[in-house]
């Protein structure tokens, strides 16, 4: 039986198509009774849960034979960083006696020790802490992910695409979708099939190519406007984030520019950038 946290989300809904298709049990879960009611399927439980609480989510880990972690995003009204840490050391304290022979980690690349810098230290501190669990942990670590593109569709309707990076910076990107896989083939594949594992899209882009993908999808001229870096931190404030947050993303941005990793080798997935925006108009 399989444990996919987050199973709802961009990248857990694809695992659970995954691993739906099999012949073991699912438990798929969730935050809230009615998004587990959605998901209940004939070899999926969906579960409600607390992620914060220890004891059930190492009850609801037990059973299973292997799990995929994935530690839910705080709203950015709040402090993200503190919020996701709670989150992570819940996950991994509720590892200790679980009876897990084997678990997948969704991570990120760029992931660094450190403090305030966003995903890139949360989910640091989550890969290594799994890791201490003893129980054999595959990392994948993920590319820019094309949804945070999505929010962009309205601005590039309007012929503006609003970015903190700059135009000739090669970013590697990919779909939820093919995080998705990659998670479920890793979790079917033998214990040994452990470590960091880097997953990105078929292409590389500069964020001027990116501009360039979004004129062709939307049939007219689509502009990159950079934000200075100067100014990141307050193009968070304005969208409502809060200070803390607005420092950890502005921070985790700027390290982003400085230090884009480009791994080699990689997991390269099937879906483009212009397929997954077609799919969203």
């Amino acid at each position: 039986m399989y444990v996919i946290l987050g199973a709802t989300g961009h990248i857990g809904r694809e695992v659970l198509r995954e691993l739906s298709q099999g012949d073991e049990k699912v438990l798929a879960v969730t935050r809230t009774q009615e998004k587990a009611s959605e998901v209940t399927a004939d070899n999926v439980e969906g579960i409600a849960l607390d992620i914060l609480d220890i004891k059930a989510l190492r009850a609801v880990l037990a059973k299973g034979k292997r799990a995929f972690l994935l530690n839910p995003p705080a709203p950015p009204t709040t402090d993200t960083d503190a919020e996701e840490l709670r989150t992570a050391h819940s996950i991994s304290a509720a590892l200790i006696g679980s009876g897990l022979e084997k678990v997948v980690v969704a991570s990120t690349y760029g992931a660094q020790p450190g403090s305030r810098i966003g995903d890139l230290s949360v989910l640091y501190d989550l890969e290594r802490s799994v890791e201490a669990s003893g129980i054999p942990t595959g990392i994948n670590r993920g590319a820019y992910y094309f949804t945070n593109f999505d929010a962009m569709l309205e601005s590039a309707r309007q012929g503006i695409l609003p970015t903190p990076f700059p135009a000739d910076l090669m970013i590697p990107m990919v779909s939820p979708i093919d995080l998705g896989k990659a998670a479920a083939r890793r979790l079917t594949s033998s214990i040994e099939d452990t470590g960091i594992e880097y997953v990105e899209g078929p292409s590389r882009h500069t964020m001027a190519e990116v501009a360039a993908i979004f004129s062709d999808v939307l049939e007219r001229r689509v502009r990159l406007q950079q934000v200075p870096r100067a100014e990141v931190e307050q193009s968070f404030l304005d969208l409502g984030f809060s200070s803390s947050a607005a420092g950890a993303y502005a921070t985790m941005t700027k390290a982003t520019t400085d230090g884009t990793e480009l791994p080699d080798p990689f997991v390269r997935g099937d879906v483009s950038l212009r397929q997954h925006l077609q799919s969203k108009l």
